[in-house]
């Protein structure tokens, strides 16, 4: 049976324990230096109180930075008999200082503890997918400023509408990135805000300085009402979802559009071969692996949202051990995001473009809208101008003129690129 935190001298059976446990051990790694920072951040303040001697505080502040070395070195082990990370700190404490080790959890719950924890590594995620979402942009909008004159056929239904380019296509992936960073902001905000000393969701006798734990772990701001605290528990898990939700569509569309445009059939993009994969019959293939995987992976995360909303309703509040699913969910989910944008940008480091799409005839009705808006500048009704150029074009009478004079902000002549930067700026300001 393994060490838990809980354990009042009963044996539950290995395989109701195997059942209830079952990936947390692996997951739980993860939380390891935030359930150090945290206890550190707790005892300090226990001292302030008088619930710990400066001289106990002192001892427990160097074990834990101890193990916290440990746990940056890779040395620091989840023992096969112990339940969790958090029984496992408690456990190593105990073991180095005796009975002063079993003074930390004064205080607090485990339930308080997760949540903390929790946060931590929420908030730290959330920073780490701003700094990889800014560097996306950046290369996004960087294209966007050397391809901005390239053309490129705009599509609606599938088929060929109105004139594009390159430099609207990566602008306007750049700018769904800004909004996407709106909601990892709002995400950051709702996670950034200190649950300890909640406890199981009631509070509890001790005085506690919450303000002070606040400000020693950076958080903005308290989960002040203790009920309110823990209803955070699965709603901060929700909310990190929906963010990274966000991004992953704006990823799969741009996937979407690349594994299109890669096709022969249209030949709008291409990459280096390395970076595209064969067929084991057909030795002219480069197919879009990278991007279908990008595809695919971001349409998981995009699940994730909806798994955690089904697993968190028609509870009442207070914990409950579904809770524990949360992280089976979220976790995998934010490092296949990682993933996703890293690799985004590495295949868009090395895209070419084909300058010349336009030169083909198919494209020619791209420039239909061109010839009616030209001709309702000249003076014609803008219904006349439409249905005369639309009989042009059944009679087989129709001449393009592949010009484009579109100056209004965020079009092809005017990307207004230098606001869209200061959009994602602002967003990214977390």
């Amino acid at each position: 049976m393994a060490d838990t935190l809980w354990n009042k001298g009963t044996k539950a059976s290995d395989i109701v324990e195997d059942f209830t446990v079952g990936n947390d051990r692996v997951l739980d790694m993860a939380l390891a230096r935030y359930d150090v920072i945290g206890s550190k951040a707790h005892i300090k303040m226990l001292e302030s109180i008088g619930l710990l001697t400066a001289d106990e505080l002192a001892a427990l502040t160097a074990a834990l930075d101890g193990i916290l070395g440990e746990i940056e070195t890779g040395r620091f082990v989840l023992e096969d008999d112990v339940e969790d990370i958090h029984s496992q700190v408690e456990l190593l404490l105990t073991r180095r200082l005796g009975d002063v080790g079993k003074k930390i959890h004064s205080g607090r719950s485990r339930n308080d503890q997760v949540l903390v924890d929790i946060k931590l590594f929420l908030r730290d995620e959330l920073r780490k997918v701003r700094d990889e979402v800014m560097e996306l942009f950046n290369i996004l909008m960087a294209l966007s400023e050397k391809h901005r004159d390239v053309m490129l056929p705009g599509y609606t239904h599938g088929q060929v509408a109105m004139p594009s380019s390159f430099g609207l296509w990566f602008g306007g992936y750049a700018e769904a990135l800004a909004d996407d960073m709106h909601m990892l902001k709002g995400a950051y905000h709702l996670v950034n805000q200190n649950p300890l000393g909640s406890a199981a969701g009631y509070g509890n006798s001790f005085p506690l300085d919450r303000e002070m734990t606040t400000r020693l772990l950076g958080f903005e701001d308290l989960d002040y009402n203790v009920i309110a605290a823990q209803l955070s528990r699965g709603k901060a898990e929700k909310a990190v979802a929906s963010a990274i939700g966000s991004i992953a569509l704006t990823l799969n569309k741009f996937a979407a559009d690349c594994c299109l445009y890669m096709c022969p059939n249209f030949g709008f993009i291409s990459f280096p071969d390395e970076l595209t994969t064969g067929s084991s019959i057909m030795p002219h293939k480069k197919n879009p692996d990278v991007w279908e995987i990008i595809r695919g992976n971001c349409n998981r995360i995009l699940s994730c949202e909806s798994q955690i909303s089904m697993l968190c309703s028609n509870m009442p509040h207070g914990y409950h051990r579904d809770f524990q699913l949360l992280k089976d969910i979220l976790f995998p989910a934010l490092e296949l995001m990682h993933k996703c944008i890293r690799m985004t940008g590495f295949m868009l480091r090395e895209i070419k473009v084909n300058p010349r799409i336009l030169d083909s005839p198919i494209y020619d009705y791209l420039f239909t809208v061109e010839e009616v808006n030209r001709r309702a500048l000249a003076g014609m009704p803008f219904r006349d101008a439409y249905k005369s150029v639309g009989i042009e074009v059944n009679e087989g009478r129709f001449h393009a003129e592949k010009t484009v004079r579109h100056t209004h902000a965020g079009s092809i002549g005017n990307l207004c690129n230098d606001r869209i930067a200061g959009k994602m700026k602002s967003a990214a300001d977390f």
